[in-house]
């Protein structure tokens, strides 16, 4: 009987320090989505991807954009620089968007238009338009600063984490709030919606995700946008990570004279 007595405090007791340990293992909100802003958009030091964007109307006619993007962080889950350059169609050829992405101010955004030979600055109240026509934003591209939105974990189920989120400036975006599905093992949010009071108007999905170099990467991703029943995929390719992309080659100068090397498949 004193035998058994033991096994059962054992039993406890080992009940206790597993309960305990996972506690101690579930993240903040906080947590989650800084780890998820790092897989998303930090991968390495640098990065190069090409990119088929196809967009699709209601009526199922699709639009295709070629362009191949350049990342390079200047500080880890802080200060980023990107350079898009367009190949394809003919009627965007050479287009350059470039961003400064910042943390404690809004970030600086350049799109070069070469068939006017024209630099012009998108104001910062432009970043939730239609990125070259798409059904995505000017700010997917390098990402929206956490520190716009209150974050809220509501559940941790099926390998997810649902993270709500409500802006603290409504005025400035035309949505009132979303939910991402961030998935618990990468931290790449694979799902988000977005709605306008309780009517839901926008998806993002992260459709096809590889692990490349070690970093989990999304290969294909898709923007549905359910009040013009428009859709665009956007389709990765040559993704490359550590490369030594130069900070060179994020400079007013490489709007107008594109960084070859670095643009080369």
């Amino acid at each position: 009987m004193k035998t058994y007595r033991i096994i059962i405090a054992l039993m406890a007791l080992f009940g206790i320090v597993t309960s305990l340990s996972a506690h101690a293992q579930e993240l903040t909100v906080d947590e989650i989505i800084n780890k998820a802003n790092l897989a998303s958009y930090y991968a390495g030091d640098d990065g190069k991807a090409d990119v088929e964007m196809v967009i699709t109307d209601k009526n199922g006619q699709e639009r295709t954009r070629e362009f191949t993007i350049l990342r390079k962080n200047v500080e880890k889950g802080g200060e980023q620089k990107f350079y898009v350059y367009f190949n394809r169609p003919a009627d965007v050829r050479k287009m350059v968007f470039m961003v400064w992405k910042n943390i404690d101010k809004d970030d600086d955004r350049w799109l070069y238009m070469a068939s006017l030979d024209l630099v012009k600055r998108i104001a910062a109240g432009d970043k939730r338009t239609s990125f070259v026509g798409s059904d995505f934003v000017y700010e997917d591209v390098s990402g929206r600063s956490l520190s716009e939105d209150e974050h809220t974990l509501v559940e941790h189920k099926d390998g997810y984490y649902k993270i709500h989120n409500v802006p603290k400036n409504p005025g400035d975006v035309e949505f009132t709030h979303y939910d991402i599905w961030i998935n618990d093992q990468t931290f790449l949010p694979e799902k988000a919606e977005y709605y306008k009071g309780e009517t839901l108007y926008r998806i993002v999905t992260a459709e096809k995700v590889e692990t490349i170099d070690g970093f989990p990467t999304v290969l294909e991703s898709k923007v549905e946008n359910l009040e013009t029943g428009g859709t665009t995929v956007n389709t990765f390719s040559n993704i490359q990570y550590n490369i030594g992309v130069p900070d060179k080659t994020f400079t007013e100068r490489s709007l107008r004279r594109a960084p070859k090397k670095w643009l080369k498949k």
